[in-house]
């Protein structure tokens, strides 16, 4: 089971909000893509290399994005989705074993 954090989901909506605001429907793709990275993520999590242990990065393919996440047991914790030249302690502070 795949679950997204609250700071996760504020990532997705700032995201969100400023492609929105770029450009109509542009903020719904970015959701889309991520919807379907979150899918593969769930489906496949072994596919995605930890950055630093037990954390794992996906990348989105058409945003620079990248989405943070932690295996426990059967679950999938997706910590955040952040812009791929943020600083590595941006996901990092929120990595609470």
């Amino acid at each position: 089971m795949l679950i997204v954090r609250k700071e996760a989901e504020q990532d997705l909506k700032q995201a969100f909000d400023w492609y929105e605001a770029q450009r109509k429907n542009l903020g719904l793709s970015f959701l889309t893509e991520v919807e379907k990275l979150f899918d593969n993520i769930e489906e496949n999590p072994q596919l995605y290399f930890p950055i630093a242990l037990p954390i794992s990065r996906a990348l989105c393919k058409r945003f620079p994005y990248a989405v943070y996440f932690l295996k426990r047991g059967s679950n999938i914790d997706v910590l955040a989705v952040l812009h791929q030249r943020r600083k590595p302690s941006a996901w990092r502070k929120r990595f609470h074993t």
